[in-house]
């Protein structure tokens, strides 16, 4: 494998770390989207995880959401379930929460106090591929073993 940025050797650290056997894979070309993403894999994007990081509106919180590419998060059913109202991070916040810019967020490796949700549905996928740092990598895992390294909890998105 060719040289990892900071931002993916952070991911790849807590991959060691945890005994999990994914590797990070630099894709051809850049996947700012999930289904760049999954195109680029050819895999159906629902087998990708979308990182979207949220701001609790009344405590400014980082929540970080890992959605299957194939939904759209129901923001005020979400934020009921988590117990805040949520509101759409900005590129800057993004990066100050998880240090990772947008298109490259990872499940793995966050540097600030983030807490983690699940998209349930991502639990029926055999594999599913998530971002590794950076736009251009991702690594192969799948629903129980992102929970296991991230702590998350599942829940309904939609």
């Amino acid at each position: 494998m060719s040289e990892l940025t900071a931002s993916e050797q952070r991911v790849n650290d807590v991959l060691r770390r945890s005994n999990s056997n994914a590797e990070i894979v630099k894709l051809d070309e850049l996947a700012h989207t999930a289904q760049q993403a999954a195109d680029a894999l050819g895999i159906d994007v629902a087998q990708i995880v979308k990182s979207l990081v949220f701001r609790g509106s009344d405590t400014g919180n980082a929540y970080l959401l890992l959605v299957s590419g194939a939904n759209r998060v129901h923001e005020r059913r979400v934020g009921r379930q988590i117990g805040e109202k949520l509101s759409r991070a900005d590129a800057d916040f993004v990066r100050e929460q998880t240090g990772f810019a947008i298109g490259g967020v990872s499940p793995l490796g966050a540097i600030g106090d983030i807490k983690i949700f699940l998209d349930e549905s991502l639990l029926v996928l055999d594999d599913i591929w998530a971002a590794a740092g950076h736009p251009r990598s991702v690594f192969k895992t799948n629903a129980v073993e992102l929970i296991s390294l991230t702590g998350a909890t599942s829940i309904n998105v939609l």
